[in-house]
Parts: C-alpha cells; sequence; structure tokens
C-alpha cells in the first residue's frame, strides 16, 4: 500500500551547516481518513561508507575520530570508531567513496563493490547511505590519511584484526551503526 500524502507547507527553520525542515502534511491513514501532521526533517544530503578489508592479513581499515552529537548524547570522550564515510556533494557514490578513502585513511582503492543502501535515520534525517566493501594492501598506502584540514578533520587511522574489530562491537568501542553494520556484513560474507 503507497500512503497518499499532500503536502501542505515547509518552512526552513535552520540553514546554517544543513537544511532542517519543519513540514505540515496531510496523511490518508489505511482506514481512509485524513490526518494532518507536522515533522521535522535534516537534510543534510546523502553519503557513502566503506569498510577496506584484508582477507590475507585478517585486518580492517577503521578511523577514530571526535563526534560532537555522540558528546553531547554521554559519549565521554567524544570519540568514535568508524568506517570511512564521506557526503556525496553531488558526486556518485562511488567516485565519493573512492575520495573519502583516499583522504581519511591514505589508500587509494582502485575495486570497490556497492553493497547496499540504508536510510540510517529515518525518523529525522533524509539520507540515504550507500554501503561499500574493497580490498586493500600495503602497496595501495599513498599517504598518512587524517582527513582534511580545510573541513576540520582531524582523522586517526587505525588498522585493525577482524577478530579484534568484532570483539570491539560486543564491548562497546565500537557503536557506529554505519561501522556494525559493514563489519557484520564481511563476517556474515567470509571477506575477513
Amino acid at each position: 500500500m503507497t500512503p497518499e500524502v499532500k503536502i501542505i507547507d515547509t518552512a526552513v527553520l535552520s540553514d546554517n551547516w544543513y537544511t532542517l525542515r519543519k513540514v505540515t502534511y496531510d496523511y490518508k491513514k489505511r482506514n481512509g481518513t485524513w490526518q494532518r501532521q507536522e515533522r521535522e526533517a535534516y537534510d543534510r544530503g546523502n553519503g557513502a561508507v566503506i569498510l577496506l578489508y584484508n582477507s590475507v592479513q585478517h585486518t580492517v581499515i577503521l578511523t577514530r575520530q571526535f563526534r560532537l552529537p555522540s558528546f553531547i548524547n554521554g559519549n565521554e570522550d567524544g570519540m568514535l570508531i568508524e568506517a570511512c564515510a564521506g557526503l556525496l556533494d553531488k558526486n556518485n557514490a562511488e567516485d565519493c567513496i573512492r575520495r573519502e578513502a583516499e583522504e581519511e585513511t591514505g589508500y587509494r582503492i582502485t575495486a570497490v563493490k556497492k553493497i547496499f543502501e540504508a536510510y540510517m535515520s529515518p525518523g529525522s534525517v533524509t539520507e540515504i547511505l550507500h554501503f561499500f566493501v574493497a580490498a586493500y594492501d600495503g602497496s595501495m598506502k599513498v599517504a598518512n590519511g587524517g582527513g582534511l584540514e580545510q573541513e576540520q578533520e582531524e582523522i586517526e587511522v587505525l588498522e585493525i584484526s577482524a577478530t579484534e574489530a568484532l570483539l570491539m562491537i560486543e564491548d562497546g568501542r565500537i557503536r557506529d551503526g554505519k561501522t556494525i553494520m559493514l563489519l557484520q556484513y564481511a563476517q556474515l560474507h567470509q571477506l575477513l
């Protein structure tokens, strides 16, 4: 069943970093009645994320960086361990993730595989995240990584054993949803 929706009004509440809109709309319920609803939706654009894995060494490349929202919500130091990710910035997802992998991790990846797309927080954020995996080895290391200073990025690059990364999910050292999804995908598909 495809719901019927009529947008009544859209107001921009903030256009500072990204765009926060308040949308008033009429929604036709399954019983045929219409209901007026208001919701806020945060539009930060779509993104891409990649897990770099080495099947021979049984390792993955992850990053660690400060994330203000996690700090505000009780993450004591605000640091999160994550898979490399970035916003599309009007690029296609594959080009974006190749660029982000090199900027953040220092690895120039040639063959990437798209595995799925997902809405990560559909109750309030419009973003679709494109998920990728790619094999890496030492010959692909072309820089130190760490992100771009002009984007105020300060990213630590981590090479972690697959076993340790999976344990880090269990003990709470990895709490980033996209990273958990990618590590579990890699485990299920025997990439590690």
